[in-house]
């Protein structure tokens, strides 16, 4: 059996040295404003793992209204959703994300997300795909607000 699973994350800059996407830190002039860390690729993705089996959404699992996810590293949030998914006998076949802003420019940095990833779902590095995009200049990413996330994933039944 095949699920699909598709989320969205969205954070607004604020003064910071850094942002963190997949895990990685980015230098940026701003930081994310967030009760985690803010990476928004990770977000993305774990309430795509979630949708796809109907197990609600990140802010139901980590409500940014409890103290113990205050500055929360994603990585361990996305590790433990995954773990949700395989007690349920799935695995992830594929993801797919997008990533939309005008800086920092994430093509330098696509090879260390993708892996960062694949690291922590168990899987093959070419089951993960992020790509970046800009907004030309429309929109709040387009005047350097914030950053936008996009993921889908596929979700297969193991035998």
């Amino acid at each position: 059996m095949l699920r699909i699973g598709q989320g969205l994350d969205v954070h607004a800059f604020e003064e910071g040295e850094f942002v963190t996407l997949a895990g990685l830190k980015i230098p940026h002039t701003h930081g994310l404003k967030a009760h985690s860390d803010g990476d928004v690729v990770l977000h993305a993705l774990a309430d795509a793992i979630l949708g796809a089996l109907a197990l609600g959404d990140i802010g139901q699992h980590f409500p940014d209204t409890d103290e113990q996810f205050r500055g929360a590293d994603s990585r361990i949030l996305l590790k433990h959703v995954y773990q949700l998914i395989c007690n349920q006998g799935y695995r992830l076949v594929n993801a797919d994300i997008t990533v939309a802003c005008e800086r920092p420019k994430l093509a330098p940095h696509n090879l260390a997300m993708r892996q960062n990833i694949a690291e922590d779902l168990l899987v093959d590095l070419d089951c993960i795909s992020i790509k970046a995009t800009t907004t030309e200049k429309l929109g709040f990413t387009g005047r350097q607000e914030g950053i936008f996330a996009s993921a889908i994933v596929l979700l297969s039944k193991n035998l």
